[in-house]
């Protein structure tokens, strides 16, 4: 291991619910820089975006379920099941 990767920022998987991590992502929306965060943040594989995109879904969520609960319902469209034909 190198000097550089002893020395740099813990690695951090972003969670809305931290209040920490959204003031960080504040801080780099308006300062347009991650210099101030004490954490590197990943993206995990599984997630196919980039960290911004990443960050930014993971808190649409986050509000959406703070404002609206578990009141939200399916988007998929409810489909009544066929009647087997008699005969």
């Amino acid at each position: 291991m190198s000097r550089l990767e002893f020395y740099s920022r813990p690695l951090v998987a972003f969670d809305p619910d931290n209040k920490e991590h959204r003031q960080i992502y504040y801080r780099f929306v308006r300062d347009r820089s991650w210099g101030h965060s004490p954490y590197r943040f990943i993206c995990p594989e599984d997630h196919g975006t980039d960290l911004i995109t990443m960050i930014q879904r993971l808190l649409i969520d986050y509000y959406i379920r703070r404002e609206f609960g578990n009141r939200l319902q399916s988007t998929q469209p409810k489909i009544r099941p066929k009647h087997a034909k008699k005969g």
